[in-house]
């Protein structure tokens, strides 16, 4: 039996990410130092934990995505960018398809991948507990805001 070995890449130009100093080194954003001018969608609320806003990062944005109860996203869709979320706790759903007909839903444990141009809806579907969600998105956090919908339109969502 013969084992498989990995080989590395141990060159390359990482040059971009170098400090004032030119040393190239991991960038930590502490508890409380996230960014928060971040694209919004009406009460879905975006902070980064890494991204080109604070980070020498330029090809991902990666930060915690959250609805208060009850509330929803505004219709939109991420540009070019391929997006995947990890529910950490609630019980989100996804509208898409036309005039938002469609869903899935989410609870925690659960992986979501929403591809690029995809116009959805992003809504807690709990009016008692807050949806929260890790969400890595390549290659940064597009968000193109749609024409609302009433909340009629989304099956069984209602408000907090």
């Amino acid at each position: 039996m013969s084992q498989a070995t990995t080989d590395y890449r141990l060159e390359g130009d990482n040059s971009i990410y170098a400090q004032a100093d030119g040393k190239v080194v991991p960038v930590v954003t502490r508890a409380g130092e996230e960014d928060t001018n971040t694209a919004q969608s009406g009460d879905c609320i975006r902070v980064s934990g890494v991204s080109i806003q604070h980070t020498p990062a330029t090809k991902i944005w990666f930060g915690q995505v959250s609805n208060v109860p009850g509330y929803r996203s505004l219709p939109h869709h991420h540009g070019e960018a391929e997006t995947g979320g990890y529910v950490l706790r609630g019980h989100g759903r996804i509208y898409f398809g036309e005039n938002y007909s469609e869903f899935i839903d989410m609870k925690a444990g659960d992986w979501v991948f929403v591809p690029p141009f995809m116009p959805h809806v992003e809504a807690n579907m709990s009016v008692t507990e807050e949806l929260v969600w890790l969400t890595a998105r390549t290659p940064e956090n597009l968000v193109v805001n749609l024409d609302d919908v009433p909340d009629e339109t989304l099956a069984d969502y209602r408000r907090a």
